[in-house]
């Protein structure tokens, strides 16, 4: 008969040992505290669930997502366009909620109803308020696109406006608004170092991302380059250039308005892109103008000297 084992080694240590602590109610996925939390909003001081992705649709919310009753009711009414509409199952009725309900009657809109954790797992733990809305990925323009489209205008007025940097999504947004608003054929961004067409740039075009075609370029300095080459005069705002806005050569033909970033202007390869640099007189107590805004006086000095 074999006599007793001398021991594990310390194999079996793990068996002796605790799980920890049992988590707080409130950090338990499929405990009503944890929905109850979810619903009253992160606190003060509070970070993201793990793994969650900062954005600007919500904690945790990805690009293409819109999350939150105002936020959903507000999108709607923008008509932004909608790949998926969610609504979480035992959602309390609110005035924003039967508003979303009834513009979703409205306009033939299916809402899906999931269950709250699923909505937590679709968002990546954003706070949704049992709803939300997933939008379609854009559908980018071709940069001959748009230039043939602005090349064969009978005004020979084309005019497309092109972004140097600009990294804000509502920023970006607001130039596609104003571009649409002074009749310009289209926009054209860059890949890399740039805000590309979110759910949050698509609000902040009031629509006008649905309208205006958006061209997406992999390098902006060659993109400029086939522009000039097509008969376009490149005209790049800066806040030193010695030329008024409304004194652009050749402002009567095709032109591409380039636009720099909120923080450094135009690169200095852009600047060597452009035909002329062009500035907007502002009091000398004021350095320079947020992104959008220059984009929308620019625009509107364009439109004035073409009468």
């Amino acid at each position: 008969m074999a006599g007793p084992k001398k021991g594990t080694g310390g194999k079996g240590r793990r068996r002796l040992t605790g799980r920890g602590p049992t988590p707080k109610a409130e950090d338990r996925t499929y405990h009503k505290a944890y929905r109850a939390k979810q619903d009253q909003g992160p606190r003060k001081g509070t970070r993201p669930p793990h793994g969650a992705k900062p954005s600007s649709t919500g904690r945790g919310a990805a690009p293409d997502w819109v999350v939150g009753r105002n936020p959903v009711l507000e999108a709607l009414q923008a008509n932004l366009p909608v790949r998926r509409a969610y609504v979480a199952e035992g959602s309390e009725h609110d005035d924003r909620l039967r508003e979303i309900f009834k513009y979703a009657a409205e306009h033939s809109l299916s809402l899906l109803q999931v269950p709250r954790q699923e909505l937590d797992k679709l968002t990546d733990g954003a706070v949704h308020q049992g709803v939300a809305l997933q939008l379609p990925p854009y559908e980018y323009a071709d940069i001959d696109e748009v230039a043939t489209k602005a090349l064969g205008r009978d005004d020979n007025h084309g005019l497309l406006v092109a972004c140097d940097g600009i990294t804000d999504p509502h920023n970006l947004g607001a130039i596609i608004r104003s571009a649409a608003a002074f009749g310009a054929d289209g926009v054209i961004i860059p890949e890399r170092r740039s805000a590309s067409l979110t759910a949050s740039a698509w609000k902040a075009s009031a629509g006008a991302a649905a309208r205006l075609r958006v061209a997406k370029v992999t390098n902006l300095n060659r993109g400029l380059e086939r522009l000039a080459k097509a008969g376009f005069v490149v005209a790049g705002l800066a806040g030193e250039a010695d030329t008024d806005i409304a004194g652009i050569p050749g402002v009567n033909g095709p032109l591409v308005l380039v636009v720099g970033s909120e923080g450094a202007g135009l690169s200095r390869m852009v600047r060597e892109h452009c035909d002329v640099l062009v500035s907007i007189p502002i009091t000398s107590e004021v350095e320079s103008l947020n992104a959008s805004v220059a984009t929308a006086i620019a625009l509107y000095e364009v439109s004035r000297a073409r009468g």
